[in-house]
Formats: C-alpha cells, sequence, structure tokens
C-alpha cells in the first residue's frame, strides 16, 4: 500500500510540474507576443511618422520654390495683355507668347505633349486658364526633351510643343511669365511648375484643360 501511494504522489508531482512547465511556457507565449506586437505598432507608428514628415519637408519645399523669384524670369504686366476673343491670328510681342487675345477654344493641357507646333491664338487661352507651356526648338537635346515630357506627362494643367522660332533652347511660360532654362534639370523647371500651375497670376483659375483644341483638330 506504501509503495502505491509513493507512485501515486510521484504522479501527482510529475504532472503537477508538467502543468507549471507549460503554464511557463504560456507566459512566454504571451509576452513574447505582446513584445513582437508592440514592436511591429512601433515600427508602423515610426514609418507612419517617418512618411509624414517626408511630405511635409517636399510641401515646406514648394511652397518655398512658389514664394521665391525665379533667377532670370521675364515678366508681364497681366493687365496690359488682352484676354479678348478674336477669329484671326494675333502678331504677339513675344515668342512663344504669354498672354493677349486669344481663340475662343483652349490647347488641352491637362499633361498634353504635342510633338507638332500647336496654335499659338489656342495655347494662349490655355495659359489664362493656368497651365505652363514648355517648349522647345532645335538646339535642345533630345534626352532633355523626353525629360520634361514625361515631367508634363503626369502634370495636370501643362503642355509641350516645340517653336522652332524661339530664342532659347528650352523655355518655360505661364500668363505674364516665362523664363528660359538651361536643361531639364534645371531647377528653375520644378519652381516654375510649382510657381504658375493653377498660380497667382492665372486670370482664370479652375477653368477647364480639357475639351478643347488637342494637335491640330479640334474637338
Amino acid at each position: 500500500m506504501a509503495a502505491n501511494r509513493s507512485s501515486s504522489a510521484d504522479r501527482r508531482a510529475r504532472i503537477e510540474q508538467m502543468r507549471k512547465a507549460e503554464q511557463a511556457r504560456e507566459r512566454r507565449t504571451r509576452v513574447l507576443t505582446l513584445t513582437l506586437s508592440g514592436a511591429v505598432v512601433a515600427g508602423l507608428v515610426g514609418f507612419g511618422a517617418y512618411v509624414l514628415n517626408e511630405e511635409s519637408q517636399e510641401k515646406q519645399q514648394q511652397e518655398a520654390l512658389a514664394k521665391a523669384p525665379v533667377k532670370g524670369e521675364k515678366s508681364w504686366d497681366a493687365k496690359k495683355l488682352g484676354r479678348d476673343h478674336v477669329t484671326q491670328t494675333v502678331a504677339y510681342p513675344m515668342k512663344p507668347p504669354v498672354g493677349g487675345d486669344h481663340h475662343q477654344v483652349w490647347m488641352d493641357c491637362d499633361g498634353s505633349v504635342y510633338k507638332e507646333p500647336v496654335p499659338e491664338v489656342n495655347a494662349v487661352h490655355s495659359l489664362e486658364h493656368g497651365a505652363v507651356w514648355v517648349t522647345y526648338n532645335d538646339k535642345a537635346p533630345k534626352d532633355a526633351v523626353e525629360t520634361l515630357e514625361k515631367k508634363v506627362a503626369r502634370t495636370p494643367y501643362t503642355m509641350m510643343s516645340p517653336v522652332k522660332d524661339q530664342a532659347g533652347a528650352i523655355m518655360l511660360s505661364a500668363w505674364g511669365k516665362q523664363v528660359t532654362v538651361d536643361s531639364a534639370d534645371d531647377p528653375r523647371v520644378n519652381q516654375f511648375f510649382s510657381k504658375y500651375v493653377q498660380g497667382p497670376q492665372t486670370p482664370e483659375p479652375g477653368a477647364a484643360c480639357t475639351g478643347g483644341l488637342n494637335g491640330m483638330t479640334e474637338k
């Protein structure tokens, strides 16, 4: 009988030992899970804060660019630029034109890249709507033209076309504003876009940049 009681006690002791070991494993698992979860959450929060900080810095940079003057920029008094709708050709005093009387139909300027010259009287109407017009002549490097085409294609309220008889190889125009840049990497390209795409110079902000003239064919 004594032997049976001893065996039973040993069994109970082993069971209790196993139960305690299992409880210890469960506690370790819970602690590990909570630790990992906390690390993941902290990582996500940290990443989110990093992204927000990057976006905030980029926004601040864009705002700073928009406020700073564009080096070498030419300006015309917007109040002295005509805005009447005409049907005839207009002799603009600058090339490309940055404003003046224009056709009632605008050029599509929703990131529009034109491989051939576009009518000036329609392009000027696009500038009135807040578009930036990128132009180039035969002296512009091919890679620069391709880079600018990609930039324009992803930017609403912009358009691009060749203007063979313009003075500079690459020029950017907005209503009453114009600058000649050295290359597609010239920092003034981003600055001009930040400042004048639907910028404060726009006579008709928010007006359409689609539904007008596409290339040489009226929609």
